[in-house]
């Protein structure tokens, strides 16, 4: 933290103009965009569930940092989403990485009007800023590929931009994985893609995913269905706390 409130002091003193915010801006999203990809080993495991709530800071000389927020109320800057660490293990590790890249530049652009509003930038300064900041991709469109296949997910969900064809668990979050992603699956990934879709076959029907499919998984028995099957739309599942499947809420009942 203390390279974040040095980089704060900095631009502070000595910006004034949106091109001096735009490079702190663009410092911390690369450091950002380091921890997302080339550094996602090491950021995967210093993101500990059993940790205290942590936060990813972009540094303003590329570099990254997953610590805890700032003691001082308020801060000194805005402060990036909190607890990222706790939904680490509760969602497939590629939608958790998509899950932070967007938190992350809703807080890369609340640091950068900060200094906008801080030092007095006018329109014309701050649509000079934003405009900037908008012919480079986001973070969430390099972590998943969204920039170079122009996605046409609904509502920015990540499920599109995966090549693989297993269920996508961005519905419901709160389901568990047949079969969690670890980092260092990802290079055997075209091996084991195989293996694990044997894994997704509808409880209900028996039939295999396929792509673009609404599944969700049932948090007792852990076993997959098409939404179809058991009659539950990606608008119900929005508010389904914990999902059962009719055969564990059957179960359920009986007892």
């Amino acid at each position: 933290m203390d390279g974040d409130r040095e980089g704060a002091a900095a631009v502070h003193h000595h910006a004034r103009s949106p091109e001096d915010v735009f490079r702190d801006f663009r410092a911390r999203r690369a450091g950002i965009v380091k921890a997302l990809t080339t550094d996602v080993e090491k950021f995967y495991q210093q993101c500990d569930p059993e940790k205290e709530n942590l936060c990813l800071y972009g540094l303003p000389n590329e570099t990254w940092e997953v610590t805890l927020p700032a003691e001082e109320v308020p801060p000194e800057l805005p402060e990036p989403a909190l607890g990222i660490n706790f939904a680490r293990d509760g969602m497939v590790e590629k939608d958790w990485l998509s899950l932070v890249a967007v938190h992350s530049d809703a807080w890369l652009l609340s640091v950068a009007f900060y200094f906008g509003a801080r030092f007095g930038f006018d329109k014309d300064a701050r649509r000079r800023l934003f405009t900037m900041i908008n012919n480079l991709p986001t973070v969430y469109e390099v972590v998943t590929g969204v920039a170079k296949k122009q996605s046409k997910a609904p509502n920015g969900s990540s499920k599109s931009s995966k090549s693989n064809s297993k269920p996508s668990k961005q519905i419901n979050s709160n389901s568990k994985p047949v079969k969690p992603a670890h980092p260092n699956e990802e290079e055997d990934s075209g091996r084991e893609d195989a293996e694990e879709d044997q894994a997704y076959l509808c409880g209900s029907c028996g039939e295999s995913y396929a792509n673009g499919e609404f599944w969700i998984c049932c948090d007792i028995c852990e076993k997959w269905f098409h939404g179809k099957c058991v009659r539950i739309t990606p608008a119900k599942a929005e508010h389904i706390k914990q999902y059962k499947c009719p055969s564990c809420s059957t179960k359920r009942s009986r007892e």
